[in-house]
């Protein structure tokens, strides 16, 4: 780099006594000035590329852009001056600090006052109400238990589940893995689990970027049936992109002003993968209030994007050329995420009252559990927690269910156990297996608020399920299937002066139908055999000249596969409906 010239010569006040200050000559300042400049900008913009922050005064992203920014320029500026070698140099350093100190100076008042106006200790009245809360009858809004419908996994089982069913494909487990993205949705009527998959590394991305993730793993969390289901076009539009197919890239690029939340990923009714981004707002101060006013709906495979609205007068901060009302979107069920919906509901709990009552007296002050579960209702997925008072946390005084795409709240007064201690007395019954519970599930079993709760063992693998009285925590029911446990939990109830009204019977047909699902077959000549040793089980793919399939037999599920060979003739059991290049089979017949 060029050393700065220095002049001495002006230096000097008019009665000639030297000023203890350096004058560099006019063309080099403005060179070395106009060069920090054009470099900052390049340096800025990969730092936008990076960052990429919303152009929105109520993203504190924007500020702390906005200062690594002048930050680079003073480096340049140190970098150009050589002030480590020339400390003379300092007193212009200083002048060139002069502005950009100015900037950051702003920003950070600017950040400050924001938090400020936006304390909940000014704002109690706004924070509480984020959030509409009516009260509910559980009876009425609560379906009794319907076996078909209850998920028996929890995320944790669910997803081990999905990575053992990507384990089984040879040909995906060495390049993809299954993605931390994971949504709980009702599909078909049915709540199952979807997963996205991840590239396994960048280098593994370089290789398959240009054709995108090949699937996605459905969970059924009622029958614990995982399967992948392969698509004919990748999703070059994920979280686990790099560059510009970067999913918050390339909406950021398509709207740089919005605010966006988590993405969850979903699937429509026909099996179509998309991406569901909250579009956030800052409703209180600058930076308080954290709301949802809508949703892009991404189609994970092109990048196409749709505008949904949570609320009719949210339409004014939404584009008007992209809007679409969410009458059109009725399969989304993720839009507002839950940690959103937690907060909110405690803020409505502590601040109704003010500020200072939520710290002193604390009257009619409550929270919500240490967790929740979801629950399916209607054709949409709500998020259920428990409610306790602030001043005891030994049981609950009541729960919520949060509607996750209309925000729609109900509170149901009813005091019982808290679900840890649901969980506690469910693991207390099998003590002697060791088993782990799962949250509870909160069900209506002939109007009885019940803790549903699977049990586990070490390998996350579900063995038994319980059910535990809300109200009265001690009478529990244990079974290894659903009808079991609900005779049991039935038997314990009536044996503590609870009668119910529950026919046995049809819960265990409609148990069985769903343990059973309808089968298909398929009779061929077998053109292509391959093996394959997953988990200590051996797999084989069969491969038919009726079908374009590979059809997966499991060695312990269909003994006689060990001996078939190429050109015998066999018939394999599926479940109906099945489709896609690998089938799971359930026999041979």
């Amino acid at each position: 780099m060029e050393p700065i010239n220095v002049d001495f010569t002006k230096g000097k006040k008019d009665g000639g006594e030297p000023v203890n200050e350096v004058y560099i000559p006019v063309k080099h300042s403005v060179r070395k000035i106009l060069i920090n400049l054009a470099l900052t900008v390049v340096f800025g913009l990969i730092a936008y590329y990076v960052m990429i922050p919303a152009l929105n005064p109520k993203a504190i992203e924007l500020y702390i852009y906005i200062a690594c920014v002048c930050l680079i320029y003073l480096g340049l500026t140190v970098l150009s001056t050589k002030v480590a070698v020339h400390p003379e140099y300092t007193p212009y350093l200083k002048k060139r600090a002069r502005i950009p100190g100015i900037i950051i100076g702003i920003v950070a008042i600017v950040c400050i006052l924001g938090y400020i106006v936006g304390a909940q200790i000014f704002r109690a009245h706004s924070y509480s109400h984020l959030i509409t809360v009516e009260d509910g009858d559980f009876t009425e809004d609560v379906a009794e238990i319907d076996f078909s419908s209850v998920p028996t996994l929890d995320s944790t089982s669910a997803t081990n589940l999905a990575v053992r069913t990507l384990g089984d494909l040879s040909d995906m487990v060495s390049q993809f893995v299954v993605s931390t993205y994971s949504t709980q949705i009702n599909y078909k009527n049915t709540p199952v689990r979807v997963y996205s998959l991840a590239y396994g590394d960048v280098f593994k991305w370089l290789k398959n970027t240009r054709k995108g993730l090949p699937a996605y793993i459905i969970v059924d969390m009622t029958n614990q049936k995982s399967e992948i289901v392969r698509l004919d076009k990748g999703m070059k539009y994920s979280p686990s992109e790099y560059l510009n197919h970067y999913l918050l890239r390339h909406l950021r690029f398509k709207y740089p002003t919005y605010l966006f939340g988590e993405p969850s990923f979903e699937i429509d009714e026909q099996g179509q993968p998309f991406w569901i981004v909250p579009i956030l707002d800052k409703t209180i101060g600058l930076f308080g209030g954290t709301d949802v006013i809508g949703a892009v709906v991404v189609n994970a495979i092109d990048g196409s994007c749709n505008i949904i609205s949570t609320s009719p007068e949210h339409k004014t901060k939404l584009p008007t050329g992209s809007f679409v009302t969410d009458e059109n979107w009725q399969w989304i069920d993720h839009v507002y995420s839950a940690q959103i919906l937690n907060d909110q509901y405690n803020y409505y709990g502590k601040l109704s009252n003010g500020f200072i009552n939520s710290i002193i007296g604390q009257e009619g002050v409550k929270v919500t559990s240490s967790g929740y579960n979801y629950l399916a209702l209607n054709d949409d997925v709500y998020m259920y927690t428990g409610v306790t008072s602030i001043s005891s946390d030994q049981s609950i005084i009541g729960f919520v269910l949060l509607n996750q795409r209309t925000k729609e709240t109900h509170y149901y007064p009813i005091s019982g156990a808290l679900e840890n201690t649901a969980m506690t007395s469910a693991e207390g019954k099998v003590q002697q297996y060791s088993y782990n519970a799962t949250f509870p599930l909160l069900l209506n079993i002939s109007g009885e608020p019940t803790y549903f709760v699977a049990l586990k063992d070490s390998s996350e693998l579900v063995k038994m399920y319980a059910m535990v009285n809300v109200k009265q925590s001690t009478i529990v029911g244990i079974g290894a299937n659903l009808t079991e446990c609900t005779e049991n939990y039935a038997a314990e109830l009536k044996s503590n002066g609870i009668h119910l009204d529950i026919d046995i019977d049809s819960m265990a047909e409609s148990d069985s139908t769903a343990d059973a699902p309808s089968l298909d077959e398929i009779t061929g000549v077998i053109t292509e055999i391959r093996s394959v040793v997953t988990g200590g089980e051996t797999y084989f793919y069969l491969k038919l000249n009726s079908s374009a399939s590979y059809y997966k037999l499991s060695a312990a599920n269909a003994e006689k596969v060990v001996i078939l060979n190429i050109g015998d003739t066999v018939t394999v059991s599926f479940e109906a409906g099945s489709d896609g290049d690998i089938i799971t089979a359930k026999g041979l017949v």
